[in-house]
């Protein structure tokens, strides 16, 4: 078990990041963990299938993850805003010392033989970490890239989510709800992490960085090695949906007052959305969606916010209480078009 110890300053150090890479290396390590990767199917299937196709050879990046003890933490190091690009956290890779890639990896394995696929990470580590930035860069392009609109915007409601407890109910009530092996009690986050990671982590001027992740699923991950900032990567709400092509109705009382599109949007927006997702799962162009949006939002029913470089949309308490009041649930809908494909659980 890692204790994390919080004083004032750290508690105002708390904060969210999106990382691309994180995602890219988790879902590799998906892909080699047959248990790991049952939520995931439809996607590892694809991936699965374009590695082979390609001729990918993924045996150093599986290297990298397969320490009982540590994992070298260059592969993925912590974001320095809350929505990088891919290629922003390559170069910050391709920038790690020499000395901290031989350290790291030397770590990873001290207590059992280094795999010889990783011996260039000790003999030339240069010429090893540009090696596997291409085979990085390669693998995002092949598996990652075309779903990552998906992903991140799953990634965002869940980041929106989590600001809303805090809003609600401060560092408390984030830390009760993140995910079972994190508690948090008197100033200490407590999180369970096998055996092999017990320690005391002091946050004071460090703070905290929290990474929602699709991959990392069903345990928590935590960086706690210098001179990374401290992270605590979680499974984000919600993944169960990420794949799922069930579209649903809104209810027919709602449709009735409302509108169809418009009562679809309403029941679409329990959790937050943007315009561009909303007008590709409805077949409707951004402009016919966003003139939705505005009569529903004149109408009190929805709100908006900005995260990062969009403006995502989410009901607002009358919503809530007027979807309700509609009926029940909503109803299914035969469509292979997902209508929410990064719904929250």
């Amino acid at each position: 078990m890692i204790l994390a110890h919080f004083h004032t300053e750290a508690l105002t150090r708390v904060r969210f990041a999106i990382s691309p890479m994180f995602e890219t290396i988790r879902s590799i390590h998906t892909l080699d963990d047959p248990a790991g990767s049952a939520l995931h199917l439809p996607w590892a299937d694809r991936a699965r299938a374009r590695v082979a196709s390609a001729g990918l050879d993924l045996s150093p990046l599986i290297a990298l993850q397969s320490s009982e003890t540590y994992n070298p933490d260059f592969v993925n190091p912590p974001p320095g805003s809350p929505l990088v690009d891919f290629e922003e956290e390559l170069a910050v890779m391709l920038a790690t010392p020499s000395a901290q890639i031989r350290a790291e990896v030397a770590g990873a394995y001290a207590d059992a033989p280094l795999p010889a696929v990783l011996e260039p990470f000790i003999e030339n580590p240069r010429r090893a970490i540009g090696r596997l930035a291409e085979l990085m860069r390669d693998y995002w392009e092949l598996c990652i890239a075309g779903d990552w609109p998906r992903i991140r915007s799953l990634l965002e409601h869940d980041v929106l989510y989590r600001a809303r407890q805090i809003a609600d109910g401060g560092t408390q009530r984030l830390f009760a709800d993140l995910d079972p092996a994190v508690d948090w009690h008197e100033g200490v986050l407590r999180i369970e992490c096998g055996s092999t990671c017990d320690a005391d982590l002091d946050l004071d001027g460090r703070g905290l960085l929290l990474v929602p992740s699709v991959f990392v699923w069903p345990k928590v991950t935590i960086v706690t090695a210098e001179p990374w900032q401290p992270a605590l990567a979680y499974p984000a709400r919600g993944i169960g949906m990420l794949w799922s092509p069930e579209r649903t109705a809104p209810p027919d009382a709602l449709e009735r007052l409302l509108g169809r599109t418009r009562a679809t949007l309403l029941v679409a927006l329990d959790s937050p959305r943007s315009t561009t997702e909303l007008a590709g799962a409805l077949g409707v162009t951004p402009g016919g969606v966003s003139q939705h949006l505005a009569v529903l939002r004149d109408a009190g029913l929805i709100c908006g916010r900005r995260v990062a470089r969009s403006v995502l949309y989410m009901r607002s308490a009358e919503g809530d209480a007027l979807v309700g009041a509609a009926g029940a649930e909503a109803r299914p809908e035969q469509d292979p078009e997902p209508l929410a494909a990064a719904a929250l659980s």
